[in-house]
């Protein structure tokens, strides 16, 4: 597929696309004509890369990492140094703790749906008379 397609199907800006590549996270065959030509598998590579960003790992760690989300996972950290580690279990550490609270608002919005649901009283006006 073409970027614009990739863009399209990611959410991503071509620009941010085009930066990705000049990170290293993806790589784009180039056809006769020089366009970029993307694997289908970059639709999800793209969404894993803008999870991990968002969740505020620098670009450089990232595509460290990112043999781990592949299989069959063939991991070579020439440079993982102590300070690498010590931010990547700072980083999993935060990771755990937003999904813990999204897990905790699901449940309370579940709850709350759940309590709407079985209510057949109707809604009783706020207004006064």
């Amino acid at each position: 597929m073409r970027i614009g397609e990739l863009s399209e199907r990611t959410g991503t800006p071509r620009r941010l696309l085009r930066y990705y590549e000049e990170q290293g996270l993806i790589v784009a065959d180039r056809s006769a004509n020089g366009y970029r030509d993307y694997d289908e598998f970059f639709v999800d590579r793209v969404m894993q890369i803008r999870g991990l960003l968002d969740a505020g790992l620098p670009t450089r760690i990232i595509r460290q990492i990112l043999p781990c989300l592949d299989k069959p996972r063939i991991i070579h950290f020439p440079d993982a140094t102590p300070e690498m580690i010590a931010t990547l279990e700072h980083e999993r550490d935060r990771m755990t703790e937003r999904v813990n609270c999204l897990i905790r608002n699901r449940d309370a919005i579940a709850e709350y749906l759940d309590a709407v649901r079985t209510d057949d009283r109707p809604l009783e006006s706020t207004t006064a008379s």
